[in-house]
């Protein structure tokens, strides 16, 4: 089973994106991706059985990219044999009025998972330095003191947001979170070929939107914003990894493989024992079972 140089995707120092490279192969077909992926993601399914019994962490996984970059996809593959009761995904749209009367970190603090479970967030409260940042105007519906329009929302509004954003997380892995954040980094050419495939495809047109075309006109905004982000953001507590993306099982594999080395990491997580009492009885219990 391959075990990807996490190196080669953790954030150690300032990225430059557009030095990255979005395809990632290992020179294997797709049909060897796809059978690598499934013992990576079967030691992971045991993993995150071993942590539901062990009851002190839980795992947090931010995915963020630009559309079309194979989110949904890699959560449906990865997560695959994991106990229902273990993984809970969060898929995050436009903030509803109830959301909006708090502040915008509130919804993704209360969907955070449960010490034992994983927790996955399709896109994450980074969105509110990203789709924010290239549409400020989308701050002003968060009614904000002090931010009267658009000209206060400045280089130092996005600094304190950085700031805010930093801390919830410092905070959440003292206390018991591990949290690991993927960038799938996309070319602006393969998002193309996605969109049309989602035109051509019959099956695929209710993925697409016209909405998604006027945004692939901001793609260098975007990736400037993408770039500030996780270099503002990338903490030995709350890596970013920058995942290439055009190839849609290779970056899978590279994830599963990045969570399953990382976690494995994490030599307190082992099932509790039975206390001394129920050991010293299990003969007896397994002959009161036998003999009904």
């Amino acid at each position: 089973m391959r075990n990807v140089d996490i190196k080669k995707y953790k954030v150690l120092e300032n990225v430059q994106l557009s030095s990255k490279p979005t395809l990632e192969t290992f020179n294997e077909s797709d049909k060897k991706l796809k059978k690598e992926l499934e013992k990576i993601r079967e030691e992971l399914g045991d993993f995150q059985d071993t942590l539901y019994a062990h009851g002190k962490y839980s795992v947090l996984i931010c995915l963020q990219g630009m559309d079309t970059a194979g989110k949904d996809s890699l959560i449906r593959e990865i997560f695959k044999d994991f106990n229902a009761r273990g993984v809970v995904v969060h898929s995050f749209k436009v903030p509803t009025e109830l959301e909006r009367k708090h502040d915008y970190l509130w919804r993704h603090y209360i969907a955070l998972p449960a010490k034992g479970k994983f927790g996955v967030f399709n896109r994450t409260h980074y969105e509110n330095v990203l789709v924010t940042r290239v549409h400020p105007e989308y701050i002003m519906g968060e009614h904000i003191p002090g931010i009267l329009s658009v000209d206060d929302i400045d280089d130092a509004f996005w600094a304190k947001r950085f700031e805010q954003i930093n801390n919830f997380e410092k905070h959440i892995a003292e206390n018991g979170t591990l949290i690991y954040k993927f960038y799938l980094h996309l070319s602006k050419e393969e998002q193309r070929q996605r969109l049309l495939r989602r035109l051509d495809l019959k099956e695929k047109n209710w993925k697409f939107s016209p909405g998604d075309l006027k945004e692939r006109k901001l793609w260098d905004t975007y990736q400037e914003c993408y770039e500030d982000a996780i270099n503002k953001t990338s903490k030995k507590h709350a890596p970013w990894y920058v995942v290439p993306a055009d190839n849609k099982k290779g970056a899978r594999v590279i994830v599963a493989s990045i969570l399953l080395q990382e976690l494995k990491k994490y030599k307190d997580i082992k099932e509790p024992e039975l206390d001394d009492e129920i050991k010293a009885n299990l003969e007896m219990y397994k002959n009161q079972l036998e003999s009904e």
